[in-house]
Parts: C-alpha cells; sequence; structure tokens
C-alpha cells in the first residue's frame, strides 16, 4: 500500500519540547491537528540508538503504540566536526536533566578550546520518522545543514544551540533568525520537504 498522511489527521508528535513541537507544527503548515507525547502524557522512551534515525524510529513507534495515533517524531542534534563529530545523538543530554542549553553551548566552548583547533565548522542533523499504530509501517528521512559556530551565542529566538550556529553563507544565527527564515532552510525543513514528497 501507498503511504498517505490527510490533512486533518490527528498525529502524536513524538516531543515533550513545545519549542520543538511549535516548529514542527509550523513546518507541516498547520495540516495537522497535532497533540504532543507531553500532552497525553507518555513517557520520554530511553533513547538508546546510536543514529538520530535510529533514535527517531524508536521514539515514533513508542508514540504510536502508546497513543494509537499515527506518530511524528523527530531527533535532531548538533555535530562538531573538531569534536568528531560530538555532541551528536548526545545533543540533548549534554544539556543535562534540567535541558540547560546554556551549559550545553558552554560545555562545546569549553571543549572546543581544549582542542586547541581553530576548526568551527558544524552541522545540525534532523531525522524525521513517521510511524504508524499496531507495529504498522513507518517511514524515515534526514536533512542537514552546514555552518559555523559563534562565540558567545547570539539571539533569543529558536532553541537549543541556536544561538551559536550561523548557516553557511548566513550573516545571522538560527538564535537570531526569524522562525519562518530559519524555517525556510533548517535541517528539519529539508528533512521534512523529503517526508512531504513521500507522504503528502
Amino acid at each position: 500500500m501507498a503511504l498517505k498522511l490527510d490533512p486533518g489527521a490527528r498525529l502524536v508528535v513524538a516531543t515533550h519540547n513545545p519549542g520543538k513541537a511549535r516548529e514542527l507544527a509550523a513546518i507541516l503548515e498547520n495540516r495537522f491537528d497535532l497533540v504532543t507525547a507531553g500532552e497525553l502524557g507518555l513517557p520520554e522512551p530511553e533513547e538508546t540508538e546510536t543514529t538520530f534515525v535510529g533514535n527517531a524510529l524508536l521514539k515514533a513507534r513508542a508514540a504510536a503504540r502508546g497513543s494509537g495515533l499515527i506518530a511524528l517524531a523527530d531527533d535532531s542534534g548538533l555535530s562538531v566536526r573538531a569534536l568528531d563529530g560530538a555532541p551528536g545523538v548526545y545533543s540533548a543530554r549534554w544539556a543535562g536533566p534540567d535541558k540547560d542549553f546554556g551549559l550545553a553551548m558552554a560545555k562545546v566552548e569549553e571543549r572546543l578550546q581544549a582542542t586547541g583547533l581553530e576548526d568551527r565548522a558544524a552541522w545540525f542533523t534532523c531525522a524525521l520518522a513517521v510511524a504508524w499504530p499496531d507495529e504498522g509501517p513507518a517511514l524515515v528521512v534526514e536533512g542537514r545543514v552546514d555552518g559555523q559556530l559563534t562565540f558567545p551565542g547570539l539571539g533569543q529566538r529558536g532553541f537549543g544551540y541556536d544561538p551559536i550556529f550561523t548557516p553557511q553563507g548566513g550573516a545571522l544565527t538560527f538564535g537570531e533568525m526569524e522562525p519562518a527564515a530559519k524555517d525556510a532552510m533548517s535541517h528539519r525543513a529539508q528533512a521534512f520537504a523529503k517526508l512531504r514528497a513521500a507522504l503528502l
């Protein structure tokens, strides 16, 4: 059968992060009736996979199972070339149990200084997974945006590591950009374009 998502369908977004939920709703062009795993009181599954694709799929499957709805999950993070791709899939964990990204960004800067390298290259990756309930089919796509790290961080917009990331060819960090400008080029937008081509 061809996998399809019908506009207006009720989807559960496998996140407890309101910032991520808002961004996904905007990228999905408000075509769907979205409810978050947090709103449904679903527990956050242990992210045991070593790739973004693996974790996105794990989260989507858990949310579909827990809610009986089609689930959309994203696993995304920042990778720094001079840190051999860290924090990568551990991006959220670097922020600690309180999800303190000020702490996480300081940790990136500290570890980068410890390498003694001038290299500031970094990239954001986003894997988006859609899973149907009852262990039905699933689809995963991946997007990536390359850029440079900027210290100290700039801007109050976005969330996570956005204030320290300036996309290639850009003059502003993701933290300074208008949300619509970020959404037009972000790793999440690129992954969603692939998802849209496949499902909508």
